[in-house]
């Protein structure tokens, strides 16, 4: 079509016509949608999708991103037969290789994973690698995984035959139109603007790949992702290359390879990445390369000729030298923007578009059209950024260490380096002193242990125990002993105020939040399908005034949330009073004495029992003190103003014997005693009966909640995926998450969560079990022999009705 055609309304506009955007229109024409326009200011797939290397890997770490591509490799294999069109899709399968013990270790444990995930997957010798790859040398490998069920696609035909079957089901696509402008009104969006005029819509979906953020910024709306320069070569004929050779990946050496024409496509993800459009994407950079950089590439070129020794005498007949959007933490993002509501982004594919495009424009759709995800969303969900991760300075270096994340060993515990610090506490220098070693969460600097001399002054990653292991077994027992200081700052804080806040909380809560001024309750946000979108706490302050206590990465996820649920006639207003306070959490047997030794207010269990929060003296400052804990041990939560955060500090510090404890420590703990944690047990596909956590649901109170429908047809019936608490009889193995449970030597499960239980001498971890086809009840967990893979050798594992501590 020509832009003269340009309607003046549509119910969906999708801004964007690479290979996410045609995918997302396809899909939606699939759920019945047929009144979209899909506007391209260029051409299809003339942005970034026309360069993509088109590998298809279907394991990815989370089960929900290994289902979209699987998902994606069914679709790409039939959409010839629908639209008439080629894919280009070709199930070669793929290798990755090892040239390190440590590689092959992760190797081992990706065989789990796949297993877990129901992905096919076979660990091949070295030997019988080459013979799956005839031109790669083997002599330094220690071995390699076959995944027969990947393959490769072609880009741009992929991208016109979902664009074909868009078009089938109603969808108008025009070229050479460029959006302008957002229109909103009231909070919601309206439509766009183009150079040929405005278009009318009740939906706009932002899939405008390098210009993504631009888009956004147009509306207010935050896409965080920063374009990068991605490389890669096609050479002439090599010998051993035929065109059903897999893909393989050695990702030591940083590179892929795959067949073309008679050649090899070879690329990879150096270590340090070049950024690009620092001063923005022009408008018209369309089916545009940029110049070759052989200094750049010279990492990757050097391990592609150790691996494949018929490189040296190929003729390199391309250079491409494409640039392509990455996000701060190499995954997508998708879903509706919490600014603005009706505008969806799918968008920073990290190179992994091709792959992801399938299931993702599915996921996409179904959001809109169901206006919420239907399944697990959170590794991708753009709410998992706030407006502060779209610093373009931040992004910038950034994204030099996230595009070389495909291929850098994923150790246990990695953290990025880069961009930091960013936010930081009040006590950051102080812990600093103390010989604090740093993680990072949603920004925040947070003290993963507090090193006690220069071995552990910084992580050393490993598969097995790390450098620190002694100093968090330290800081865990002195906690179960004494007491311990434990800096909570990044937790978020909402606060929910106006006339209707308890209605509207109460409805969106499980528990029942209608308790007196200074209750502190436990309790979960479901979603229709009754499982978890949050696990918090909620302090009642007045009658009319509620802090929402959540995780440090949700408060913009959770914000979002109780404003989506909330009545546009209610008197309620959200802030997020995150910044305004800190949160020092005292913890251990001792705990209670210590601050009360501060304090004139009564600490005692009859004046302040579990689970109330209320204004309190210490020393100099007065706090909320929430007496609640998540490590199984007596103490509180102090809220504390910022501004008297170092004096409340050194009042604590003077007050005694006060241990200093990291995330890691907290970890341990909380693992010991089975509380769960969002995003790990927790999920939005987790009920509270299959959580272990049907008490702190209230069926009865007025109004009843979001997912009590749900949850009343479930209510009895037999639970077919569970959390359950393991130890490992052996205290040796360290175990991290991800690891493969089996019942009887049949895989059932994975661990979720995973620590060494420093109070009981061995491994303790929190399981997911799912059996579609049985009962997981008392029986099942109780009669059946356990054990855990780890990196493919098995430990017997004990199932625990109740916590063993």
């Amino acid at each position: 079509m020509t832009s003269t055609d340009l309607p003046s309304h549509a119910r969906v506009v999708i801004v964007g016509g690479g290979v996410i955007g045609a995918s997302t229109a396809y899909h939606l024409t699939k759920l019945g949608i047929s009144d979209i326009v899909l506007l391209e200011q260029g051409q299809l797939s003339s942005g970034t999708t026309w360069h993509a290397a088109g590998l298809v890997g279907q394991l990815r770490g989370h089960s929900v991103m290994t289902r979209l591509i699987q998902y994606s490799t069914q679709l790409y294999a039939g959409l010839h037969a629908e639209t008439g069109l080629q894919t280009g899709w070709k199930q070669c399968g793929s290798l990755s290789v090892a040239r390190t013990d440590q590689r092959m270790t992760l190797l081992h444990r990706t065989i789990a994973s796949a297993r877990a995930q129901g992905v096919d997957v076979q660990e091949l010798t070295a030997d019988e690698a080459g013979e799956k790859w005839p031109p790669m040398r083997v002599d330094d490998l220690k071995g390699a995984i076959w995944l027969p069920g990947d393959g490769k696609a072609n880009p741009t035909d992929l991208t016109q035959s979902l664009a074909k079957g868009a078009r089938m089901g109603g969808t108008r696509i025009f070229e050479g139109v460029r959006v302008t402008g957002i229109s909103q009104s009231k909070g919601r969006v309206t439509g766009v603007q183009t150079e040929q005029g405005p278009i009318t819509a009740d939906i706009v979906v932002n899939c405008a790949g390098q210009w993504a953020r631009k888009l956004g910024l147009m509306c207010g709306v935050s896409v965080p992702m920063h374009s990068a320069e991605h490389m890669y070569i096609v050479t002439g004929a090599v010998p051993g290359v035929h065109p059903d050779l897999p893909v393989m990946r050695d990702p030591d050496g940083y590179i892929y390879f795959k067949e073309e024409v008679g050649g090899l496509c070879m690329g990879g993800f150096e270590p340090v990445a070049k950024p690009w459009g620092m001063n923005g994407i022009p408008d018209d950079f369309a089916f545009q390369l940029l110049e070759d950089d052989w200094d750049q590439f010279e990492i990757l070129m050097e391990n592609a000729l150790i691996r494949v020794p018929g490189l040296e005498a190929a003729e390199v007949k391309k250079f491409y030298n494409g640039p392509e959007s990455f996000t701060p933490d190499n995954n997508f993002l998708l879903g509706e923007a919490p600014e603005l509501k009706g505008f969806f982004v799918g968008a920073g594919f990290n190179s992994m578009g091709i792959a992801s495009a399938g299931g993702a424009g599915r996921a996409l759709a179904e959001w809109i059209v169901e206006g919420a995800p239907t399944m697990d969303l959170w590794p991708v969900d753009i709410r998992r950024f706030a407006g502060f991760n779209n610093n373009p300075t931040w992004l910038h270096d950034r994204v030099k260490e996230t595009l070389g994340m495909h291929y850098t060993m994923p150790w246990p515990n990695l953290e990025q380096d880069s961009a930091r610090p960013f936010r930081r506490s009040a006590l950051y220098n102080r812990f600093n002193a103390k010989g604090a070693v740093w993680g990072s969460k949603m920004g925040w600097e947070r003290v993963n242990y507090f090193a006690r001399n220069t071995a552990e002054s910084a992580i050393e990653y490993a598969f097995g125990r790390q450098n620190w292991h002694d100093a968090a077994a330290a800081e865990h027992i002195a906690t179960r002993t004494g007491a311990a200081l434990f800096d909570l700052t990044s937790f978020s804080k909402l606060m929910v105020e106006g006339r209707d806040a308890l209605a509207v909380l109460n409805r969106i809560c499980a528990a029942n939040l209608d308790r007196p001024v200074g209750a502190s309750v436990y309790t979960g946000m479901l979603n229709t399908r009754g499982g978890y979108e949050s696990d918090l706490t909620v302090f009642r302050l007045a009658e009319a005034r509620f802090m929402v206590v959540t995780g440090s990465a949700q408060a913009v996820h959770d914000a979002d949330w109780i404003r989506q649920n909330t009545p546009e006639d209610a008197h309620v207003w959200v802030s997020d009073v995150t910044n305004a306070w800190s949160v020092l959490a005292v913890m251990g047997p001792d705990a209670p004495a210590l601050l009360q030794s501060l304090s004139r207010s009564d600490l005692s269990d009859a004046a302040h029992p579990f689970a109330t929060v209320r204004e309190i003296d210490l020393g100099y400052a007065t706090v909320l003190a929430n007496r609640m804990s998540y490590v199984g041990e007596a103490g509180f939560e102090l809220f504390v103003p910022v501004e008297f955060t170092l004096g409340v500090h050194e009042a604590l510090v003077g007050a005694g014997a006060l241990a200093h404890a990291g995330y890691y420590a907290l970890d341990s703990l909380r693992i010991e005693k089975g509380f769960r944690a969002w995003g790990r047990e927790l999920t939005p596909d987790i009920t509270p009966f299959e959580a272990g956590l049907g008490f702190a649901v209230d069926f009865t109170k007025p109004g009843g909640f979001i997912g009590r429908d749900a949850l009343l047809a479930l209510r009895g019936q037999p639970l077919h995926q569970r959390i359950a608490q393991f130890s490992v009889d052996d205290p040796a193995p360290q175990l991290w998450g991800g690891e493969l449970l089996l019942r009887d030597g049949v895989p059932v499960g994975k661990v979720m969560s995973a620590a060494h239980g420093h109070s009981i001498g061995r491994p303790i971890t929190l399981c997911r079990i799912e059996e579609p086809a049985r009962s997981i009840d008392r029986a099942y967990l109780a009669e059946g022999a356990f054990e855990i893979d780890l990196a493919g050798a098995r430990f017997a594992a004990t199932w625990h009705a109740k916590p063993p501590i």
